[in-house]
């Protein structure tokens, strides 16, 4: 069957070889037919075609609103977080408060066991030292065989600060005695070529845990043997702290003239702080009253004074005795 005239090839003719026609149409032979037309370039309906911004341009594109809310093209899209908008919120406001409520309540009762523990006025008055009383105090500690007169003054039931009373406790001299050892123990280290910069942490962190297990060691004796004396706490951490006295000298006597200076002054040190603490703590320890009698509980008490002062010696040694493999050879003294 032929196809209608008009969907003929432009390349092909009538019987006549004449160009063909469609519609009316004349339509030449290199023309190509349109059979549609283009709607490429007219507008979508009903209103003007889109506009987009060029490529690299900021500007969003037409009918794009960045204020819209709920309900808009925008809906849907991850909006940036605003803390106003937080702070506005009822619950937020209602949890923010109730937390600062609860930090205020934390701190005051911290303040307030912190305050019944460890009195900022009681722990100043261990602190209350000058340099006589420092020199006095350590000449004391190394020679305490010439000193006679061992009581502690008092004003008006409170005891006498250090700097007004040699035979007062403090913590001033402990704590800077600490600070030397570990530092004096870093230095030997060093000469032995066994230095690294833990070693500092590892020995400060042994000292004091020994420190602390020393304390509640006497304190639970005091406890199980039921024996009530005027110590403190802070008292006992003060005489248990002037052993580091001793232990500076002993090692710094090893460093010059090797183990056999380090024992023979290790062994006057220990004599000196035992001697020291009985003669201290025996106004404390013992009772005032009736001190012959030995049917009050003076014979525990007794064992509670030598329990303390003896075992001083022997954490000055578990300190030390591990430092005592001097090497000086490459040392200039």
């Amino acid at each position: 069957m032929d196809a209608p005239s008009g969907f003929r090839n432009p390349g092909s003719t009538g019987g006549g070889g004449k160009p063909s026609r469609i519609r009316g149409k004349k339509i030449s032979p290199n023309q190509n037919p349109q059979l549609f037309d283009d709607t490429s370039q007219q507008p979508p309906y009903g209103g003007q075609q889109q506009q987009y911004p060029p490529p690299g341009s900021q500007a969003p594109p037409q009918g794009f609103d960045q204020s819209a809310g709920f309900g808009s093209p925008t809906h849907g899209m991850s909006q940036p977080f605003a803390p106003q908008n937080l702070m506005s919120d009822p619950m937020a406001n209602m949890a923010v408060q109730y937390g600062q409520n609860f930090a205020g309540q934390g701190k005051e009762y911290v303040q307030q066991n912190l305050e019944k523990y460890m009195s900022k006025s009681r722990l100043k008055y261990y602190f209350a030292v000058d340099t006589s009383y420092v020199g006095k105090k350590i000449a004391l500690l190394l020679f305490p065989f010439t000193h006679s007169d061992w009581s502690i003054k008092y004003s008006q039931d409170e005891p006498v600060a250090p700097r007004y009373e040699i035979n007062a406790p403090d913590l001033y001299i402990p704590v800077m005695a600490f600070v030397t050892y570990i530092l004096l123990a870093g230095f030997i280290l060093g000469t032995q070529d066994k230095f690294a910069p833990e070693e500092l942490g590892m020995q400060a962190s042994s000292a004091l845990v020994w420190l602390i297990i020393e304390i509640l060691v006497i304190l639970f004796t005091l406890y199980i043997m039921n024996v009530s004396t005027d110590l403190k706490y802070l008292d006992l951490l003060a005489f248990c702290g002037y052993k580091y006295v001793g232990m500076i000298c002993s090692l710094i006597a090893g460093l010059f003239f090797h183990s056999g200076g380090y024992y023979l002054v290790l062994i006057y040190c220990s004599c000196t702080i035992v001697f020291f603490l009985i003669r201290t703590l025996k106004v404390q320890v013992l009772p005032h009253s009736d001190p012959d009698s030995l049917a009050t509980g003076n014979k525990r008490r007794t064992y509670i004074l030598l329990f303390i002062a003896g075992i001083q010696p022997i954490f000055m040694w578990w300190l030390t005795g591990h430092l005592t493999g001097f090497n000086v050879n490459g040392l200039k003294i």
